[in-house]
């Protein structure tokens, strides 16, 4: 048994894409996951499954939301590792007086490189900044994520993926809900 971590993007947003996490959990119940457990109404939940890969996770319960609800809505499913990842090698945390309110995670349908980077023309988004690490793209706001042009939808156009956000006390209680 696999436990996966499923982040659906784009719901319960500005009254768009509305479920609610009890109808989800019973959908996914339905599917046959077991231990399904969501945290807060944007959309990260947790299954365990005989599936070991996690996209072909994605792609089954993104096909039963659109049936159940009409949404298309992209899942992306991360690891424990990713988890540990953002808040162990955030090259953020490093700086004097590092701020976590402004220290965000964006989580990648597909490995990236390094040179990625170059692609998302950060000089548009100063002073905001940002690093690639593989599936996951650590941002620093200068201000904060409702003050900025460099949101999931810009990330998602420029490197023609597609990416949802976690702020860093989310990403922090997703891994305690992990070693749960």
């Amino acid at each position: 048994m696999y436990t996966h971590l499923a982040l659906l993007r784009g719901i319960n947003v500005s009254g768009h894409n509305m479920i609610k996490m009890d109808d989800l959990k019973v959908l996914l119940e339905r599917m046959g996951f077991q231990n399904v457990r969501t945290y807060i109404q944007s959309g990260n939940v947790f299954v365990d499954s005989d599936e070991e890969h996690g996209a072909t996770l994605g792609f089954r319960i993104k096909q039963e939301i659109f049936k159940e609800w009409g949404y298309d809505v992209p899942i992306i499913v991360v690891t424990k590792e990713d988890l540990e990842a953002c808040l162990n090698n955030n090259p953020y945390l490093k700086e004097k007086d590092a701020d976590t309110k402004k220290l965000y995670f964006t989580f990648i349908s597909k490995e990236l490189n390094e040179s990625s980077i170059h692609e998302l023309k950060m000089s548009q988004v100063k002073p905001d900044e940002a690093v690639i690490d593989k599936n996951r793209i650590y941002v620093k706001y200068a201000v904060g994520a409702g003050k900025t042009r460099f949101d999931q939808k810009y990330i998602e156009k420029k490197l023609n993926v597609t990416a949802t956000m976690r702020n860093w006390n989310t990403v922090t209680k997703l891994l305690e809900m992990y070693n749960e």
